[in-house]
């Protein structure tokens, strides 16, 4: 399988990137590659791989039920997630007709580092009737057409998250306050595989409060410790667009709150709570 954009043969060195986020190892098991590695330590993934990791096994467990689309998932944020070796649990805490409620575990290292839940639905054509508030759905700042391609201003030393995604600024400037920023997957999440809606949401998604930080990145520590998805239905496409903005609270606390678009228009929205520290 090859990605939209993917280096080819001729252009990958010694020193080049993996070709995918996540490799499959035995017994349900993932090796995670340098393609996941974050902004705030050199041992740490970007919540935002593994977060989409989860979301296709839980996305994998509600289409065994019939039920195809993840309306929201959540991710408790327990630990700082290393770039090793990962498992998953999931489990279905409630399914009815239309409806089911799943919990999942992310582990490494044999310590659960990171704790889901997640809804989904049942899918069924809908008449919307014509003329209702806030319809149609907005579109996002800018189109993909009108954006301009931008790097993300991580690192250039060291291969990790802002290879694995391509971008482009839909309004704001990154790190700059309120911004909205188109990405794609450049490689796949797992090898072998193409990627669903729902993983390239949260891959992005878990960027909102980096692409609008307010704060000065070389200064302060603004982590999120969690990130909730509400998606109205299902994402299409290559590019989701990701309309964030950081709101801070006097004692070390803050709210990321993005919309999210596809090229359609909008398809739901995020959230993070923040915990702002002064770095030493």
């Amino acid at each position: 399988m090859t990605m939209a954009n993917a280096p080819t043969d001729q252009q990958r060195t010694a020193a080049s990137p993996p070709g995918s986020a996540y490799v499959a190892m035995a017994q349900g098991a993932y090796a995670s590659t340098d393609l996941t590695r974050g902004p705030w330590h050199p041992d740490h993934q970007h919540a935002g791989p593994p977060i989409a990791l989860v979301g296709r096994s839980i996305e994998q467990a509600a289409a065994a039920l019939g039920l195809t689309h993840v309306a929201r998932l959540t991710a408790n944020l327990l630990r700082p997630i290393p770039i090793a070796e990962l498992t998953i649990e999931v489990r279905t805490d409630y399914a009815g007709r239309n409806i089911a409620h799943f919990s999942a575990e992310l582990r490494a290292g044999g310590k659960e580092v990171a704790r889901f839940t997640a809804v989904a639905q049942r899918e069924a054509g809908l008449d919307i009737p014509a003329g209702l508030a806030g319809h149609p759905l907005p579109q996002a700042p800018r189109s993909l057409e009108q954006s301009p391609a931008v790097e993300f201003p991580f690192s250039s030393k060291t291969t990790g998250y802002h290879e694995l995604i391509e971008s482009r600024i839909a309004q704001g400037v990154f790190f700059r306050g309120p911004s909205a920023v188109w990405f794609r997957l450049r490689y796949p999440l797992l090898a072998g595989e193409a990627p669903g809606g729902l993983e390239r949401v949260a891959v992005a998604a878990d960027s909102g409060n980096g692409i609008s930080a307010i704060l000065d990145f070389h200064r302060y520590i603004f982590v999120n410790s969690d990130l909730t998805i509400n998606l109205l239905r299902r994402a299409e496409g290559e590019w989701i667009c990701i309309d964030a903005c950081t709101l801070l609270g006097p004692d070390g606390g803050g709210l990321a709150e993005s919309r999210i678009f596809d090229a359609q228009g909008m398809i739901g929205r995020a959230t993070q709570s923040l915990a702002i520290r002064q770095r030493e």
